[in-house]
């Protein structure tokens, strides 16, 4: 039995508001809205405006909304499984017709006489203008779907946003409840919204204006605890003593001597930033982002080099086992020269006990040991007390909270290049990492061949296996990449496990081989290894390739389904052809024949990796981005992050609430989301 709205609580289930039965609840639980609280915070993702009423006379064919009165109601069964219910909607103005299909419920609970809330579509119909399937509320009412500016919700097949409306209405009767995380004195000089007006007016905005006002509210409680965060990360390094790693110019000119390759201007640039940074009494703090292949490997092994030389470990952490050890064979190939190699030591989660022993017995016996693992490394019982400097691969924030570990046990706080083949876009970089010193690297390797990129529709599939059989027999390979594992998570045929087994069939006299991210890390391993080795003529696979993989001798990447990837995540597979002496080409197969977005028309002619994260950002808003750099803490799609007014206000507040010296403790939401915005990131 439902409780009434004086006896709910905030931490009751959604179940417990009327019309929200199991099946209900079961869909609100795939959405992560369990209680009463998540649902006040599950937003709206957009909004139809019909608070402006139009007499009927002046109505045009688009969303509108009437006030009228109904008349001469009636419905019939036009066939199995389509009724047709018809009304005439007048008001002072005229008449207009108004049709629902198979809504037959209403003729039952329409009233003569009573004016109503219309809205909807005014299109043609049967030849003949008329009002579409419009929402339909007594006017006067607290409207929930006519009449004002109407929320839209995320929905499913069991969960509409009629639905979420009638649940959240009777909700919001508790958002006074809710306690402002936020200091009284921040919302006060920031001139923000109460928590509980801005969610009221944010599912149910009285006018645009109040929409705004609630949006900032929001927008505001998603940056202020990242930028805190950045603020009390930059204090805790600004109080910790660095090791101090002095340059030795003859190192660097010997092991760039002996470089197979010039380095870029850019390199050579950023390295050197580098070197002064690890030479000062503040631990270094620095993010290098650059295209893919613009040789960032390179600069963090040179950034190595002068710890290593002073006898000082270094940590390099990757975000897979698979990635591990793909760096592995490039570091050890870059150190080998000097005789460095021999400095290297591997330590994964996966290891047999006896191997894992060994290689923490080496990384604690030899000076200057560069240990290259994944996470695992920070319990794996390496003793720490001279870690010099800490590398991570494509996890911008992750290291924050590990870093704190690192400094437990090694008693100082190690010098920090995070390292990114995920170029952001710029105003994004500044607010969310403006903790870190950024560098770029947009300079590419002299001799690269740009990629050939083109869309393929469905009719050009069969053209297309007469170049990819061309180049299997020239002795190159080719990656396939799909979004995903297996049939049933799509209706389309474009499952890696479905694409492979065509790939098999099609291509007989060739290698096809599969890996994603359910096989095991031996398993994934070993495919890997007889790709590299050309064991393995096709690859197909999920994003499970989309960093680190190097392989020179692949010249085509084909990627199914490239509707669902984002254009920085595309670019990144495209990145892993074009690495070796050969043409490469990158081919978007089309789900189907229609006009393609005009993001990917745009992918196909724009090769830097920084113009495209510029793009996506613009299409695509900053919570796609951020949700995909800030593992499961995004910034949602209320954030413009150009916005630049904003930017200053919360620095402000950051500011304010720092000079107050106030213990985060005093609020705990704030000191949760704080930790939160500090949490690892995975990439992967």
């Amino acid at each position: 039995m439902k409780q009434n709205k004086q006896a709910l609580k905030l931490s009751d289930p959604v179940s417990n508001l009327t019309g929200i039965g199991p099946k209900v609840a079961e869909a609100f639980a795939k959405k992560d809205v369990n209680t009463i609280n998540d649902l006040l915070f599950f937003l709206p993702r957009k909004y139809q405006d019909y608070s402006q009423i139009v007499p009927i006379v002046k109505l045009r064919p688009g969303q509108v909304t009437i006030k009228a009165t109904l008349s001469n109601v009636t419905s019939r069964r036009v066939r199995r499984g389509l009724s047709i219910t018809q009304a005439l909607a007048s008001d002072e103005s005229g008449s207009v017709r108004v049709v629902w299909f198979n809504q037959p419920y209403r003729a039952a609970t329409l009233k003569p006489a009573m004016e109503y809330y219309l809205s909807g579509n005014f299109k043609l119909s049967s030849q003949h203008l008329a009002l579409i399937n419009p929402s339909c509320e007594v006017a006067g009412d607290m409207t929930l779907s006519s009449g004002r500016i109407v929320p839209i919700y995320s929905e499913s097949k069991l969960l509409s946003s009629w639905l979420v409306r009638k649940a959240v209405a009777q909700a919001l009767a508790l958002a006074p409840r809710i306690r402002d995380y936020l200091p009284a004195y921040l919302l006060k000089n920031a001139q923000l919204d109460s928590l509980a007006e801005a969610l009221t007016q944010i599912h149910f905005p009285d006018s645009n204006a109040e929409l705004d006002k609630a949006r900032r509210r929001f927008q505001f409680d998603e940056l202020f605890p990242q930028l805190l965060a950045n603020e009390l990360s930059n204090q805790e390094r600004r109080s910790q003593a660095a090791i101090v790693v002095d340059f030795k110019p003859d190192l660097a000119k010997s092991f760039v001597a002996k470089l197979p390759f010039k380095l870029t201007d850019d390199q050579r640039r950023v390295i050197w930033q580098i070197y002064q940074d690890m030479g000062g009494q503040l631990p270094m703090n620095r993010l290098v982002e650059g295209d893919v292949g613009s040789g960032k490997t390179v600069v963090a092994v040179m950034s190595a080099l002068m710890a290593m030389a002073k006898g000082y470990k270094v940590a390099f952490i990757a975000p897979t086992e698979l990635l591990a050890r793909q760096h592995v064979a490039t570091i050890s190939a870059l150190l080998k020269p000097l005789g460095l190699d021999e400095h290297l030591v591997v330590l994964t989660g996966s290891m047999k006990a006896v191997s894992k022993r060994a290689a923490i017995a080496k990384a604690n016996k030899i000076s200057g040991a560069f240990i290259v693992g994944t996470h695992s490394l920070f319990t794996s019982g390496v003793n720490w007390s001279d870690l010099a400097l800490l590398i991570i691969d494509e996890q911008h924030r992750f290291g924050v909270d590990q870093r704190m570990s690192l400094q437990k046990q090694a008693g100082h706080l190690p010098h920090f290049l995070s390292i990114t083949a995920t170029p952001i876009p710029r105003s994004l970089a500044l607010t969310i990492f403006n903790d870190l010193d950024i560098s770029r690297l947009k300079q590419m390797p002299k001799g690269r061949k740009p990629i050939t990129s083109k869309l393929v529709a469905p009719s050009e599939q069969v053209r297309l296996r007469q170049h990819l059989e061309s180049e299997l027999n020239a002795g190159r390979q080719l990656y396939v990449v799909c979004p995903y594992i297996h049939a049933s998570e799509s209706r389309e045929n474009i499952a890696a496990e479905t694409i492979f087994e065509q790939y098999r069939a099609q291509f007989k006299k060739h290698t096809v081989a599969l890996i994603h991210s359910q096989l095991s890390s031996e398993e994934q391993a070993k495919v890997m290894n007889d790709f590299i080795k050309n064991k393995i003529n096709i690859l197909v696979a999920t994003t499970i390739i989309e960093v680190g993989v190097d392989v020179a001798n692949a010249s085509v990447m084909i990627i199914y389904g490239p509707e669902r990837f984002g254009l920085a995540q595309l670019h990144q597979l495209r990145g892993r052809v074009g690495r070796g002496q050969y043409q490469s080409y990158c081919y978007l197969m089309l789900s189907d024949s229609l006009s393609p977005p005009e993001r990917l028309r745009r992918f196909i002619d724009i090769d830097d990796g920084f113009e495209l994260s510029e793009l996506d950002l613009s299409l695509r808003g900053p919570g796609a981005i951020y949700g995909k750099l800030q593992h499961g803490k995004g910034i949602g799609n209320m954030l413009t992050l150009d916005d630049h007014e904003l930017i200053t206000l919360v620095k402000s507040a950051v500011e304010q609430f720092i000079e107050k010296n106030e213990p985060l403790a005093k609020y705990p939401k704030l000191s949760a989301e704080v930790a939160a915005a500090q949490q690892l990131t995975n990439l992967n």
